[in-house]
C-alpha cells in the first residue's frame, strides 16, 4: 500500500457545497533524473542511466507520433490529439486562433492501482493564511503548467483578494516570481477573495519558470478591514512562459 498525506483546504470554486476539499500533501516535484535515480527505492533492478535514457527518447518519439495524429496507449496514459471548436462542414482550415490540442487521460490500469493500492490519511486542516490553489492558462487550457504571454490567467484560491492601505500599496499585488531576477506585478481584470484573473505581461520571460506570489493586506477570512501587517501566499506550483500565439505562429513560419 501506498500511504498519502491529506489536508483539509478552504474550498475555493464557486460550485462548492461544502466548506473544504481534501487535498494531497505535495511531494518535491521529480524531473527524469531524480525519478530513474529511485529505482533501486522500489526494486527496479535496472540501471538509472538506462531508465532515464529510455524515458527520455521514448517520451521524445511519443512527442512526435502523438503529433502526426498517432492515438497513443500506455499503461499509464492514453495522449491523442483534440481539435476543438464547430463546424459547418465547408471549412479549408482551423478558424484563427484554434489549435490542435493535447488530450491525455489516465488509463483504467492505473485509476484502478490507485483505488485498489493508495491509502489516504487525513491531517486536520491546512493553509488557513490563504491557498494558491490552481492558475488555468486561458490560452492553453493548462492547469498549473503555462502563462501564455498576453493571455489572461485564472488564478483561483482562498484568501486571494488583494488590498492594502495606501503605505503599503506599492507592496502589494500578484507577482510573478522567478527566483532570480526582480518580481513583475501583474495587471488584474478580476480581484475577488477566491478568484484572481491577471493578463500575463510581455516581460516576462518565454521559456522560464515563474512561481505566483499574492502580497495583500486582506483578512484570508473575508473579515471586513486590514490586517496590520501586509501577509503573503505562494504557490506550490511553477508556471512556464508560453509566447503569444502570433510569436508562435511568426516562428514556424
Amino acid at each position: 500500500m501506498h500511504r498519502v498525506t491529506a489536508k483539509f483546504v478552504h474550498a475555493f470554486l464557486p460550485d462548492a457545497q461544502k466548506p473544504y476539499y481534501l487535498r494531497a500533501v505535495f511531494q518535491p516535484e521529480l524531473d527524469i533524473h531524480v525519478i530513474a535515480g529511485k529505482a533501486a527505492v522500489y526494486n527496479i533492478e535496472t540501471d538509472p542511466a538506462v531508465i532515464e535514457r529510455g524515458l527520455t527518447d521514448g517520451l521524445a518519439l511519443i512527442y512526435y507520433l502523438a503529433a502526426d495524429g498517432c492515438k497513443i496507449k500506455t499503461p499509464v496514459f492514453t495522449l491523442s490529439i483534440r481539435l476543438p471548436g464547430e463546424y459547418d462542414g465547408t471549412e479549408t482550415s482551423l478558424p484563427e486562433g484554434v489549435y490542435p490540442e493535447a488530450r491525455l487521460q489516465a488509463n483504467p490500469e492505473l485509476r484502478r492501482s490507485f483505488r485498489e493500492h493508495v491509502q489516504v490519511q487525513l491531517d486536520g486542516v491546512g493553509h488557513t493564511d490563504g491557498l494558491l490553489a490552481e492558475a488555468v492558462d486561458e490560452a492553453t487550457g493548462m492547469v498549473d503548467e503555462t502563462a501564455t504571454i498576453g493571455n489572461l490567467l485564472d488564478i483561483r484560491g482562498y484568501g486571494l483578494k488583494i488590498a492594502a492601505d495606501a503605505a503599503d500599496a506599492p507592496q502589494a499585488g500578484l507577482f510573478f516570481d522567478d527566483g532570480e531576477t526582480a518580481l513583475v506585478k501583474a495587471v488584474l481584470a478580476i480581484n475577488e477573495p477566491r478568484t484572481l484573473k491577471a493578463v500575463v505581461s510581455a516581460s516576462l520571460t518565454p521559456g522560464k519558470a515563474y512561481t505566483l506570489k499574492v502580497v495583500t493586506q486582506s483578512r484570508a477570512q473575508h473579515g471586513s478591514g486590514l490586517l496590520k501587517d501586509l501577509r503573503e501566499v505562494r504557490s506550490e506550483f511553477r508556471l512556464t512562459i508560453q509566447p503569444a500565439h502570433r510569436e508562435r505562429a511568426r516562428g514556424k513560419a
